[in-house]
């Protein structure tokens, strides 16, 4: 218990040696804002891409079970579900000022906000494709999951075209 107190005080020394060591000084009044915001734009940019990867784990799910000589209709479902709710969010992860001009580590290109109508109605049709896949999923309906899938996948596909930075 003892040595954690003393933990604190020592990292907190070292913190401040390694400020000064890059430069900063007392005048810098803007710096710890400046940290601040950064972090929030690292923050929220984990968010999105930890969110796209669920809907990736989830549409990736569905797919399996599509190829599986017995598909699992609950697995779908919920994974329909999930890219449904994930989707919802999309909007709210995308504040001005985190794309790939930022120099941040995204793929989000700058014409989400040069185009924020075209990224709204873009979000919006992968959150309609996913509910109607979701629907597909309960009827139990192995080509009605097909179409669906295919559809979403449409959704998702003129997204990247249009918002997602292609790195190859």
């Amino acid at each position: 218990m003892l040595s954690h107190r003393l933990s604190r005080p020592v990292l907190a020394f070292a913190m401040i040696g390694a400020l000064a060591a890059c430069g900063e000084t007392a005048d810098d009044a803007a710096a710890p804002e400046a940290v601040e915001v950064a972090s929030e734009d690292a923050s929220i940019i984990e968010v999105r891409q930890n969110n796209f990867e669920e809907i990736g784990d989830a549409f990736k799910a569905i797919r399996g079970q599509l190829e599986a000589e017995a598909p699992d209709f609950s697995v779908i479902e919920a994974s329909a579900n999930t890219i449904n709710t994930n989707a919802q969010k999309i909007p709210d992860h995308f504040p001005e000022g985190t794309g790939v001009d930022s120099g941040a580590d995204t793929e989000a290109l700058e014409s989400i906000w040069e185009k924020p109508e075209e990224f709204a109605a873009a979000a919006q049709k992968l959150v309609d494709t996913s509910a109607a896949l979701a629907a597909a999923a309960g009827t139990g309906e192995i080509a009605a999951v097909g179409e669906g899938v295919k559809n979403m996948g449409g959704s998702c596909k003129a997204c990247h075209d249009n918002f997602r930075l292609d790195k190859d």
